[in-house]
């Protein structure tokens, strides 16, 4: 989940190589949900690029913005809005494997609190 931002999110090729590809999923008045895809899986990285580009995730202490931070907090944020919702990959067997999972309960009630 990111903080909403009037300029729309770049990518920058020396900077922001790694990621594949950022896709708006729903806005809100106050924040933008995307789904991000990787080609490479570096620590970091969805953090990284998204605090690069001038949008950063909610809830994230490190790369954030506090003021947005402490805002997400006080509506009932108390994590990082971050997750793998379907996890592709190829096993050492090479047989392709997808893993899905469902967006978290206390995540699904922020965004209810956004609408």
């Amino acid at each position: 989940m990111l903080r909403d931002c009037s300029k729309p999110l770049r990518r920058c090729p020396e900077r922001l190589a790694k990621l594949s590809e950022a896709a708006l999923a729903r806005r809100f008045a106050a924040a933008t949900l995307l789904e991000v895809g990787l080609e490479t899986g570096r620590t970091h990285q969805i953090r990284v690029h998204c605090q690069l580009a001038g949008h950063p995730l909610l809830g994230d202490d490190k790369y954030g913005r506090d003021d947005d931070n402490e805002r997400a907090r006080g509506a009932g944020l108390k994590r990082m809005f971050l997750h793998a919702h379907r996890l592709r990959f190829v096993d050492p067997a090479w047989e392709r494997v997808t893993v899905e999972s469902p967006l978290p309960a206390d995540l699904a009630r922020y965004l209810e609190h956004l609408r």
